[in-house]
């Protein structure tokens, strides 16, 4: 992988890492593949962009792979672990696609980043041209608790008496209580089996992926300490902006239920179902993925727009 830092005097969408510096933070971002531009948002928050590496993607798009802000330690907010709400994240997109000059992209969010995702295409939607929601979900707080609750549940029966189910809930146990580095490290890992359709069926190629995982803390509260509840219900029903909602038949986070009510809010939305995923479709199923999002922005790109 290319980990060169370009300047300001290099094409931004050169292949390769990239920074530059946008109200006193230092906003990096990573550059693969050709062709139209899709960039990606990851999880958590506070998960490192790295897992969202999607190479059967890059063959096809200019992948544009932001490290969100507050990850890296020259990146965050004098409020941090706080203050990192969707209009935070949306405003760093906004700053991040004028920088590229791509005109109108393609955003693809994953998980938390689906949320950001879905804020940005609401209310900033002339800088897309499509949006890509990956294991996101309309709504946060107790009724989103609740199903993931359920879907954990059913994990864990599924599994009964594997010796690495305990860890898991264990890791499930201590989420709650998170506030430092380590500890978000930590669960981040310990949950992970959960996060895919069959860990421990694939654990040889999948273990090295858990393990590479990092994580910084973050809140998910404001700099005055609220919650960054989300209710987009409402909202996503006139939602102007081309969606493809993409969900694993197995996620116990962001799980059908909410793919299939994203589809049915989002005018005009494309589902798809991943019938052998989790939460990590992209590596689960790359290629049923890639195929799927690849054909959404090229059927989605206007002549000129988003092109390397």
């Amino acid at each position: 992988m290319n980990t060169n830092t370009h300047d300001a005097h290099t094409d931004p969408l050169a292949p390769g890492t990239h920074a530059y510096w946008a109200n006193g933070l230092l906003q990096r971002y990573h550059v693969h593949g050709s062709g139209p531009v899709c960039v990606a948002h990851s999880g958590g928050p506070g998960i490192f962009w790295e897992y969202l590496r999607m190479p059967a993607l890059e063959e096809h798009l200019t992948m544009v792979y932001v490290e969100p802000i507050g990850t890296a330690e020259d990146s965050r907010l004098p409020s941090h672990p706080h203050g990192y709400t969707r209009e935070r994240y949306s405003r760093a997109l906004r700053t991040l696609l004028e920088h590229l000059g791509a005109g109108r992209v393609h955003l693809l969010g994953h998980s938390h980043g689906a949320f950001v995702a879905a804020y940005h295409a609401l209310y900033r939607a002339e800088q897309l041209a499509g949006v890509v929601l990956y294991e996101g979900a309309p709504v946060t707080g107790p009724e989103h608790g609740e199903e993931a609750g359920r879907m954990v549940e059913a994990f864990a029966t599924k599994h009964a008496g594997h010796p690495g189910l305990p860890d898991v809930l264990a890791a499930f146990g201590a989420m709650s209580a998170i506030s430092s580095d380590e500890q978000t490290v930590a669960v981040a890992r310990g949950v992970l089996p959960s996060y895919f359709a069959d860990y421990w069926g694939d654990e040889e190629r999948l273990a090295p992926i858990r393990d590479a995982v990092r994580a910084t803390y973050i809140s998910g509260l404001d700099a005055d300490l609220t919650p960054d509840v989300v209710d987009d219900r409402a909202a996503l029903k006139g939602l102007q902006v081309p969606a493809l909602v993409v969900v694993g038949r197995h996620d116990v986070i962001c799980g059908p239920r909410w793919g299939l009510e994203l589809h049915e809010l989002i005018p005009g939305s494309q589902l798809l179902m991943l019938e052998n995923s989790g939460h990590l479709g992209h590596i689960e199923e790359p290629l049923l993925f890639a195929d799927a999002v690849r054909d959404f922005v090229l059927r989605t790109t206007g002549p000129g727009e988003g092109a390397e």
